[in-house]
Formats: C-alpha cells, sequence, structure tokens
C-alpha cells in the first residue's frame, strides 16, 4: 500500500514537473530564427527609407509600421513602468502605452534617419538564453559614422519580437525604466507625473523631426 502511494506520488510530481517546463520550452527562441527576423525586418526599414516613390510622411508611416510589427511594445512598456503598473489608474495605463508606442517609434525611427542612403547589415548573434537572442547590427547612414544596435529576441504568443534594443551598448528598455521610475519617485509616485513628461517629450521630438 505504502509502496503504491509512493509510486502514485512519483507520478504526479513528475508530471507536475513536466506542466511547469512546457511553457518553457514553447516560448524557446531558436538562434537562427531570431537572426532572420531581425534581418528581414531590418531590410524592410532599409526598403522602407531608400523608395523614393514614398514622401516623408509616407515613408515615416511606412517605417512606424514595420517597427510596430517587429517590437513587442506593450510588453516592453510594461517592463519599463515596473511596479507602478499596478499603481497606474486603468485610463492612466492606457495612456502610458500610447504614449510609450509614440516615443518609442519616434527614437527607433529617428537611428534610422529619413534620407535614402541608409544601409543595413548583421553581426554576430548569440543565445542569451532558452528564452531569447541577441542580434547584432550595424546601421550605415550618409556622412554619419556607423554605429551598432543590438537586436533581443523573444517568442512572444509563438512570434518573434524585439523586447529590447541595445545601442553602442546601452539597453534602451534599462535606461528607459531608470529614468521613468526616477520621474515618478521625485512626483510622489504619481503615474500622471511622468505622462505629462512623456508628453513634453512628444512635443519636443515632433518639433525636432519637423511633425
Amino acid at each position: 500500500m505504502i509502496e503504491r502511494i509512493l509510486i502514485q506520488r512519483r507520478v504526479l510530481l513528475a508530471g507536475i514537473a513536466m506542466l511547469g517546463t512546457a511553457p518553457a520550452r514553447a516560448q524557446q527562441m531558436d538562434i537562427n530564427r531570431a537572426t532572420a527576423f531581425v534581418d528581414r525586418a531590418g531590410q524592410d526599414l532599409v526598403n522602407a527609407i531608400n523608395d523614393p516613390r514614398l514622401n516623408q510622411t509616407q515613408r515615416r508611416d511606412r517605417v512606424a509600421s514595420i517597427l510596430r510589427n517587429a517590437i513587442d511594445i506593450e510588453g516592453t512598456g510594461r517592463f519599463i513602468l515596473g511596479r507602478y503598473v499596478r499603481q497606474a489608474s486603468p485610463a492612466e495605463l492606457q495612456d502610458y502605452l500610447k504614449l510609450f508606442d509614440e516615443i518609442i517609434i519616434r527614437n527607433l525611427s529617428a537611428r534610422f534617419g529619413e534620407y535614402r542612403g541608409v544601409k543595413f547589415s548583421l553581426g554576430r548573434s548569440q543565445q542569451r538564453t532558452e528564452e531569447d537572442a541577441l542580434v547584432s547590427t550595424l546601421v550605415e547612414r550618409p556622412n554619419t559614422a556607423p554605429f551598432t544596435l543590438d537586436w533581443r529576441v523573444a517568442e512572444i504568443n509563438g512570434q518573434p519580437r524585439v523586447v529590447d534594443v541595445i545601442a553602442e551598448g546601452t539597453s534602451l528598455r534599462l535606461t528607459t525604466r531608470s529614468e521613468y521610475s526616477a520621474v515618478i519617485q521625485r512626483n510622489g509616485g504619481r503615474v500622471a507625473a511622468l505622462l505629462d513628461a512623456m508628453r513634453g517629450q512628444i512635443t519636443q521630438l515632433a518639433a525636432r523631426e519637423g511633425g
């Protein structure tokens, strides 16, 4: 009787262990898949920027669409907001995600530039963990020194998505998380203060871009 109970317990524990590891396997990021995904997104960006048939507005819209399809903007935005996600009201969280979307799209679009002649090439890729891979790229623009962008790619709902961008060794999401947290802390823990700061940032970015 005791032996049978022990056997049943071992079977149950083995089943629980399998259930616990299944999601991790389902979300495992294959480095070749990550590399192909970044290469395709990068070439799409370059083709849109270099397309002579597009005017400035069309080019911006096309670049924004490519970036939104490539990046896990909501997941990244929630990570950056951190523990303040729980403190934000539903309306504040909705506003935050909209503002974050616009900021990240404008910032990354600016890194590629708006004028023809942009080039994009792959560097080396490395498996960070089972869940994500880091794909290094080199971006070249006319009359500007080339720079590196590293794309951290993970499986999100069964699709590869960029979850962080490392520009010249600096993580976008970690740096932004620190900045946003500091703004909230300086203003008594109010998420509304961060939203005001983000609106001001968008105004400055728009003025710099001329629209």
